[in-house]
């Protein structure tokens, strides 16, 4: 291996260190706490170093969530490759948010539920988020073509949807203490009450656990 390439290497390897301790410390202290110089600590590094990769604390928060929204967004668009009904894609999108979620918890609070500062540069159109959210739409859209539920508007369908989820799944990582049903349990049941609220007339509720139904392990 030459020197450029350990070197990139070596580059690369930072990055994600930096992005690691970063992602812990925004989760573990919120947004406004956290400084570029507590990050360099955390990694045993110079401040100086970490200004060579992120120019300020809002580039690196928001490569943190372009970087989880990326991953997210890689996991839906897999879905479509799949065999499955319309209405299977879509609950098993729904599934596949709850499982990164909380299987993800540090950058999932990073991303969804702390406040940071705005920024005149961010918007959401071309983001990995709207590539994320995008996924989900297009999943209640081919619902809508098949018939299968009923809607006025597939965007407001979809950002309802999302907002259920989003709201189990922060549940999930931060109510530790919260007497729960099993979980499997409760993701299941949330998720296909959604769907049948949803549905048109002449369909029939699906079967409780279907042949190919996803392990839940992560949950119990």
């Amino acid at each position: 291996m030459g020197t450029t390439d350990r070197r990139e290497r070596h580059r690369a390897s930072l990055r994600r260190e930096i992005l690691d301790a970063a992602s812990r410390l925004f989760a573990e202290e919120g947004y406004q706490r956290v400084t570029m110089r507590r990050v360099a600590e955390r990694i045993d590094y110079s401040p100086t170093t970490i200004y060579l990769y992120f120019r300020d604390k809002r580039e690196l928060f928001g490569a943190i969530c372009d970087e989880t929204f990326s991953q997210l967004a890689s996991k839906l668009e897999q879905l479509k490759a799949t065999p499955d009904t319309p209405l299977g894609h879509l609950r098993e999108g729904l599934r596949t948010y709850l499982e990164f979620g909380t299987s993800h918890p540090n950058h999932y609070v990073v991303t969804f539920l702390q406040m940071q500062e705005p920024s005149k540069d961010s918007q959401f159109e071309g983001s990995a988020g709207a590539r994320a959210f995008g996924s989900l739409r297009e999943a209640v859209g081919a619902c809508v073509a098949a018939g299968d539920i009923r809607t006025e508007s597939a965007e407001t369908t979809a950002q309802a949807l999302w907002a259920a989820v989003h709201g189990l799944t922060a549940l999930f990582i931060t109510m530790k203490g919260f007497p729960f049903v099993s979980r499997k349990a409760l993701a299941d049941h949330t998720i296909d009450t959604l769907i049948a609220g949803l549905r048109t007339p002449a369909h029939t509720p699906r079967p409780t656990v279907p042949a190919q139904s996803k392990k839940w392990d992560y949950f119990e």
